[in-house]
């Protein structure tokens, strides 16, 4: 399993004392309050202060004084250690853990490796087979079984078919 975490991106500078706007990659911008530390660009920065708004959060960082140093993080990830991460509830898993994953049918034919999984209310997976790419909606009743220690993925083959695009 990896030992780092994306949990958000730096969208931009908020105000002029140094606060970044991040977009959240977790569940809920109210998670951003678990994390004492974060890593950006490489470096480390302790976390002053969080305030969520909707899937975004305003982080403060010790050594993020002004709007000049919070610029220059624009873009970048906003990285933490599995260490430092909460523990998941049973039958939830951090994104990261679930790529490189083999999804296959509920009768075992193969269908690919998830290449991708773009967050959202529904989370929308990209898996690869052959030099295809094939685009599902992890609605309701798609998913039968997550196992990341086996790297599998086990889906409905009616419903995977139902929300498919294949590009």
């Amino acid at each position: 399993m990896e030992k780092t975490l994306n949990v958000a991106t730096v969208l931009k500078p908020q105000g002029i004392r140094g606060e970044i706007k991040v977009k959240t990659l977790t569940d809920s911008a109210e998670d951003m309050r678990a994390f004492a530390r974060v890593f950006i660009d490489g470096a480390e920065y302790k976390v002053l202060s969080v305030r969520p708004a909707g899937d975004c959060a305003y982080l403060t960082l010790r050594g993020i004084a002004d709007r000049n140093a919070a610029e220059l993080l624009r873009g970048k990830d906003v990285i933490v250690l599995r260490e430092d991460a909460p523990e998941l509830p049973q039958d939830t898993f951090y994104l990261v853990d679930i790529l490189g994953c083999e999804v296959v049918t509920e009768k075992g034919k193969t269908l690919g490796t998830i290449c991708d999984i773009t967050p959202a209310k529904t989370d929308i997976y990209v898996i690869e087979k052959d030099g295809g790419r094939i685009t599902f909606v992890a609605a309701e009743g798609v998913i039968e079984d997550i196992d990341v220690e086996a790297k599998r993925v086990t889906v409905n083959k009616k419903r995977f078919d139902e929300v498919a695009l294949c590009d």
